[in-house]
């Protein structure tokens, strides 16, 4: 443990309020709501929560942007606005329909019917025998289905390895422009379902299938982003993502329904001693929280965020900024949280839920804020089994781990608002630099965090740290994330997509960005993301 700080004891009280239970009676209710990205659901989800907010009393805004399939924020355009309706898939005997799941739909297909023999692409010479059939894919999804298009498939089913009955959610994101090739229905089946299929095939059978997809395709569609705010800026800004289909319980009504059960406790204790106020922003994943920030935010206004992403699984992760945007901010998280995923101290102080402190990497809306200056940090529980599929359910949430990362939460703020921290910054500092120390030469890095602690110095009324003359090489006009979708040359597209197979050059790439505006050294690179 980095060490008690004076005062802990009463924050940690201050969390007691905290309902687990509350937290799960309305995430119940959010995944009520199919909340696809362009679709109606997911407007529903943002009315509710508006509702909710609103009721608390807090300060709220209903902010509308759109989705239309053209227009881009923080480098991402937007899907098409659309609307599923039905969708079936027949194999021979056995048939699913969207009565079951609205996964058997693949998010943002186009309506269509087809009729046919069924293909499994597995090698890329099987494309050349595709043409009048249905193809089965179970990896690449989104790519694979501008090659089925291409290619003369008639319909185009996927599955995911690993998910066994549970049918997968993918998302298409088609683009309006996209929407010149993009002509065949998209389906979604369970694992053991298409292996049973393939079997079959392998055995010389000659199967056919049919599919059935009735969506409509719209102009525009809200694209909604609740914000509301307790006192006074600067703010510790809380968010979580509203989208994701039906159920979607851990991801993410969970994180939607504790920044409500946060809202709830603040708005109670908050005062004019506190230093910071609290803003709480629910937004569509990355594509929300870019319109956000590009748009309706003064990025000045924020300390920092607490991004909370799929948090009742049962492993916690915590990551951190990156060390571009080092900030105390990410030591209090870690230190809140294992005071409260602590065993009792008869036990030893071992950790009651498996956890562990990652190094910044991309993947949620925490990015976003970090792009754009602000230190953002994310809960989430990581792996999950049921991650972006049809079991993502209620009866799978663990309660404890709930309680854990809401109190985490709620005494970070708490003890950022209120207590002196100049001894605590100064000790994480030691030991961030401490543990990098241990892989690699950290004079740059002591730089970095001289400069992060600055800047919370300036948040935090305490002489700390020290400025760093920011003599950027490169000017990064268009914050955002950079995806092969960004880049006008297929040759291009199809380089960054073969770069970015190791993810971790997706960070790297990121993470140099961040820095290029901060220092001309670009040694700083080989330094930075494993902080």
């Amino acid at each position: 443990m980095l060490l008690f700080p004076m005062h802990s004891e009463n924050i940690i009280k201050m969390t007691e309020d905290f309902n687990p239970q509350r937290v799960i009676e309305e995430i119940a209710y959010i995944g009520k709501f199919h909340r696809i990205q362009g679709s109606e659901g997911l407007v529903k989800a943002a009315e509710h929560i508006y509702e909710e907010i609103k009721n608390l009393g807090l300060e709220t805004r209903f902010i509308v942007e759109y989705y239309d399939g053209e227009r881009v924020f923080a480098n991402m355009k937007t899907p098409i606005a659309w609307e599923p309706i039905y969708g079936e898939v027949q194999i021979q005997e056995r048939k699913i329909t969207t009565e079951k799941s609205m996964l058997v739909i693949m998010a943002h297909s186009p309506p269509g019917e087809a009729e046919g023999e069924i293909k499994f692409v597995e090698r890329e010479e099987d494309w050349g025998d595709v043409k009048g059939k249905i193809v089965v894919i179970d990896e690449d999804w989104r790519d694979n289905y501008r090659k089925a298009c291409e290619h003369g498939a008639i319909g185009y089913i996927i599955y995911r390895k690993g998910l066994q009955n549970a049918i997968p959610y993918v998302g298409l994101f088609l683009s309006k422009e996209d929407l010149r090739w993009a002509k065949i229905p998209a389906v979604a089946i369970d694992e053991n379902w298409a292996v049973e299929i393939k079997n079959r095939i392998k055995r010389g059978e000659k199967v056919k299938g049919k599919i059935l997809v009735k969506s409509k395709i719209k102009d525009k569609e809200i694209l909604p982003i609740i914000y509301a705010t307790i006192g006074k800026p600067p703010y510790i800004l809380f968010s979580a993502h509203l989208c994701h289909p039906e159920p979607g319980a851990n991801d993410n009504a969970s994180g939607s329904a504790m920044l409500l059960e946060l809202a709830r406790i603040l708005k109670r204790i908050y005062d004019e001693s506190f230093r910071f106020g609290f803003a709480f922003l629910w937004i569509p994943e990355h594509i929300g929280s870019g319109a956000f920030i590009e748009n309706h935010a003064k990025v000045n206004e924020f300390y920092g965020a607490i991004n909370l992403d799929m948090v009742a699984g049962d492993r916690i992760m915590l990551i951190r900024a990156p060390l571009s945007r080092f900030s105390v901010l990410s030591g209090v998280v870690e230190y809140f949280l294992e005071i409260f995923n602590s065993a009792p101290p008869s036990m030893g102080r071992v950790p009651e839920v498996i956890s562990s402190v990652n190094p910044y990497h991309l993947g949620s809306d925490h990015d976003i804020f970090n792009f754009f200056g602000i230190p953002a940090i994310t809960l989430i529980t990581w792996p999950d089994p049921y991650y972006h599929s049809s079991e993502d359910s209620v009866d799978k949430l663990n309660k404890r781990t709930i309680e854990i990362i809401g109190r985490c939460a709620l005494a970070s703020a708490l003890f950022l608002s209120k207590e002196a921290l100049r001894d605590f910054a100064r000790a994480y500092a030691m030991k961030y630099l401490g543990e990098l120390g241990m892989r690699r030469k950290i004079r740059i890095s002591k730089s970095l965090v001289n400069r992060g602690l600055y800047r919370d110095g300036k948040y935090l009324s305490i002489n700390i740290g020290k400025e760093m003359q920011e003599n950027g090489w490169l000017l990064w006009s268009k914050k955002g994330m950079i995806s092969p979708q960004n880049l006008k040359g297929e040759k291009e597209k199809s380089e960054l997509k073969e770069i970015y197979k190791d993810r971790r050059n997706m960070v790297l790439l990121h993470e140099l960005l961040m820095l290029s505006v901060i220092s001309a050294l670009i040694i700083i690179f080989a330094h930075t993301t494993q902080g």
